[in-house]
């Protein structure tokens, strides 16, 4: 099944956040390190970790782009599987607040006992909630979309069309703002969430003016075994082409993909440093990335 891995791109920051961040979470680590060289933003320091059996990628890279609130992390609390799940929330928000931005203060609302939104210090948001014990298990840690500006109210459309690209796809909650809650409406998507191979997304609409919405410093890695697959996704997936460079492309909500061999994993884990220099020489005269192509270079037989 497809894995599909958030991946965070940070200024400078990156060990220290996910040192930060594996401190935190239970069932957590880091898998390993890598630095490339001779990139366009010099010594690009990577980072692949897991944060409660999520994966996730890090990397620094002289980022212009700021980390906001269209791509949060929903923290699932179920005291259904953890009967200190309130108690574990508290901790983790003031954890995650200290230094940080709260976006809706930690208080019960109409659909939760338990609830907060936080920007923590390095600028990424997180949604932590007490969960019904009654309702449909999720995992501990979901990405949610934020739709909003010029994509918003395409929360339920945007479900519908990756579920349509990734196999093995499953539609999950989907419900609708009330009546009278302007300048939201009964059309647009209050929360749905949907589950594209392993990976579980939330997805819902706003219509404030947030004056955000999707950029580079959030994007979703897919991990490909075959040269098939990184075709098919970059033909059904890639929206923008001025978007298309080293595996990277926009959708089009606006979201950006990276479309990358599993290979990649094998690479940057790899003593072979020569080896990876050639890789990302190769990787940076790319659009869609070549997987007999990036071998050769690895094996110095390009």
């Amino acid at each position: 099944m497809t894995k599909i891995v958030p991946t965070l791109w940070f200024d400078t920051e990156a060990r220290a956040a996910v040192e930060f961040y594996t401190a935190l979470f239970p069932n957590s680590g880091i898998r390993y390190t890598a630095m490339l060289h001779d990139t366009p933003s010099g010594v690009v320091d990577i980072v692949s970790f897991q944060l409660a059996g999520q994966p996730f990628q890090a990397f620094s890279a002289g980022s212009p782009f700021k980390f906001n609130p269209s791509i949060s992390f929903i923290v699932n609390f179920d005291p259904a599987q953890d009967p200190r799940a309130r108690e574990h929330l508290d901790a983790l928000w003031h954890a995650l607040s200290e230094g940080g931005q709260v976006l809706m203060p930690l208080e019960e609302y109409f659909f939760s006992q338990r609830y907060g939104w936080v920007q923590d210090r390095y600028g990424l948001s997180w949604q932590l909630i007490l969960s019904n014990p009654e309702g449909d298990p999720r995992p501990f840690i979901t990405p949610a979309l934020l739709f909003t500006g010029r994509v918003c109210g395409k929360a339920e459309e945007a479900g519908a069309f990756y579920r349509s690209v990734f196999a093995d796809s499953q539609a999950g909650q989907l419900r609708f703002y009330p009546e009278h809650t302007e300048p939201n409406c009964g059309k647009m998507v209050m929360f749905s969430d949907f589950r594209l191979g392993e990976t579980w997304i939330a997805a819902m609409d706003s219509a404030l003016d947030h004056g955000f919405g999707f950029n580079e410093a959030m994007s979703f890695t897919v991990k490909c075994e075959t040269q098939a697959e990184i075709d098919g996704y970059w033909e059904r997936l890639s929206a923008e082409p001025e978007a298309e460079q080293c595996g990277w492309l926009k959708d089009r909500y606006g979201l950006s993909w990276q479309i990358v061999p599993a290979l990649m994993d094998t690479i940057m884990q790899s003593p072979h440093l020569e080896g990876q220099a050639r890789v990302t020489q190769a990787i940076l005269q790319m659009k869609k990335l070549d997987i007999a192509t990036l071998h050769s270079a690895y094996e110095g037989t390009g």
